[in-house]
């Protein structure tokens, strides 16, 4: 049987080794190495024999991030076949991935049963879709636009400021504004990101790391 290259971008590295060691027990797979950017990636692809398979690919890293990695594979390595994992779940995000030309689009949160199966339908037919990622692509077919959420500098900084213990008063108070104009940003953002409180205002600032804890 056919043993499929993988190699694994992450900067974080215990998360990294998980995956290591997850994908190392199906049977298909093995990890050659892993990077911690894109920059890496791109220094190690310099040795014929450190070209996989696969790449399983993050986004949001440091020096060269997954987006413009993936571009550069594509442009590069067009054989290389990319699967984004990653925590991002905006539309828009997702989308800019497969523009770049990732084969497919997985949640850190997806089973091993699904990655596995996913890294398999990658390496046999070159795609894996999931029924969402199906979605966003026949609707960017379709014309429908796509948009990343627009958020302004003021509204960004008290994203950030709300991600902390101080009440919404002591956050204008904070950024020298009326609490009117406070809550004004607050319900702009509650619109914007589709959340009802400010719990889901948090959520939003972590999963995008608008805010780091």
């Amino acid at each position: 049987m056919k043993q499929f290259t993988v190699v694994i971008v992450d900067d974080h590295t215990l998360l990294s080794q998980a995956i290591q060691t997850m994908v190392n027990m199906f049977e298909k797979f093995n990890v050659l190495y892993t990077c911690k950017n894109g920059k890496e990636l791109v220094d190690r692809f310099s040795s014929y024999d450190n070209i996989p398979d696969i790449v399983l690919m993050d986004i949001n890293m440091p020096i060269m991030n997954g987006v413009k990695t993936t571009e550069w594979i594509s442009k590069n390595h067009s054989k290389v076949n990319v699967l984004a994992l990653s925590v991002e779940d905006e539309d828009f995000t997702i989308l800019k991935m497969l523009k770049a030309g990732a084969s497919g689009y997985l949640l850190k949160d997806t089973e091993k049963d699904v990655l596995e199966k996913a890294l398999i339908e990658i390496a046999e037919n070159g795609f894996y879709h999931t029924k969402n990622v199906t979605t966003i692509l026949m609707n960017s077919l379709s014309g429908k636009e796509v948009k990343e959420i627009d958020i302004t500098d003021k509204e960004r900084q008290f994203l950030k400021l709300s991600c902390t213990e101080l009440t919404y008063k002591e956050i204008a108070d904070q950024m020298y504004l009326s609490p009117k104009t406070i809550d004004n940003y607050r319900n702009s953002l509650f619109c914007k990101l589709h959340v009802k409180n400010r719990v889901g205002m948090v959520t939003y600032a972590i999963k995008n790391k608008i805010y780091t804890l």
